[in-house]
């Protein structure tokens, strides 16, 4: 009977088991590693998704930003989580008000979270003070604020246009209407809409800049 010393001395690489790993990328990319010994061959990977899903996950990043103002930025997630976008647009503030998403640069930028469920029943409106604190406070230090939610559609435009409407005297329109322009994929829930639509702006001292 051969010691462990013995067998590892005799063991061949030729006698390894191909091994396969099969990667699906962030960008939705499928491919095959086979390994065999110390070589590894990439391939594309033929195999169809699964459909058990019930629907096609979009794995494409969404780094469209919307520009309300010169210094209030809209998008999603994946524009907070992209430092190139980040800097390309000059953000020193990130207004985070998703839900599960993490602040990834914290030593970078100054965030605020704000979880919000994006929920036709949520209430939204006893969020918009404090919104529109962290917004106003980027402008008066001359930054430009990202406001942000996970797709960047319902609830990080909800909150943009109840700032709009609480700090600039917009109508509930006209700043839904700015708020699309920005960003086309802006599409805030039916009960945001109708929170908004009848929301009764407080009055701000040094509310219009």
């Amino acid at each position: 009977m051969q010691s462990l010393a013995e067998e590892i001395q005799s063991f061949s690489r030729t006698r390894l088991r191909r091994q396969c790993t099969r990667v699906t990328s962030l960008s939705g990319r499928r491919i095959i590693e086979t390994w065999k010994g110390s070589t590894v061959t990439v391939v594309e990977d033929p195999t169809p998704p699964e459909r058990m899903l019930g629907y096609v996950p979009d794995t494409s990043w969404d780094l469209q930003i919307g520009t309300v103002k010169p210094y209030l930025l809209l998008g999603s997630q994946d524009a907070a989580h992209d430092f190139g976008t980040l800097r390309k647009y000059k953000v020193s503030h990130i207004l985070n008000v998703a839900s599960c998403v993490e602040n990834v640069f914290p030593d970078l930028f100054i965030y605020k979270t704000v979880s919000i469920v994006d929920h036709p029943d949520a209430d939204l409106l006893p969020h918009i003070k404090d919104c529109s604190d962290f917004i106003q406070q980027a402008h008066r230090e001359k930054g430009v604020v990202l406001v942000h939610c996970n797709t960047g559609a319902s609830r990080a435009a909800a909150v943009v246009v109840g700032y709009l409407m609480s700090c600039y005297s917009e109508p509930f329109d006209a700043a839904l209407s700015l708020v699309k322009t920005a960003r086309p994929a802006s599409c805030p829930n039916p009960g945001f809409l109708e929170q908004l639509r009848n929301y009764k702006t407080p009055t701000m001292n040094g509310s219009k800049h």
